[in-house]
């Protein structure tokens, strides 16, 4: 399980290559310009893969660890 933060928008960026943005629609980044994401299958980084999520962004932090802690079968070990 792994919370990864980054500056910009995984989603909106995806849409955006994809031309499948609404009018107007902007990214839906914190006031750091960041969002934090849950990936919880295996092959990333070891595989040398790009990252690809496994949820939405979210603003904040624990709202990341409350969804990684929501999707895991069992209790999490953070490190």
């Amino acid at each position: 399980m792994r919370v990864v933060m980054l500056d910009y928008d995984f989603w909106f960026t995806i849409a955006e290559a994809d031309g499948d943005l609404e009018p107007g629609e902007t990214p839906n980044l914190n006031e750091e310009n960041r969002l934090y994401y849950v990936r919880h299958r295996p092959g990333w980084p070891e595989s040398g893969r790009l990252f690809w999520p496994d949820s939405p962004g979210f603003r904040t932090l624990p709202e990341a660890v409350t969804a990684a802690e929501a999707a895991a079968p069992g209790p999490i070990t953070w490190q």
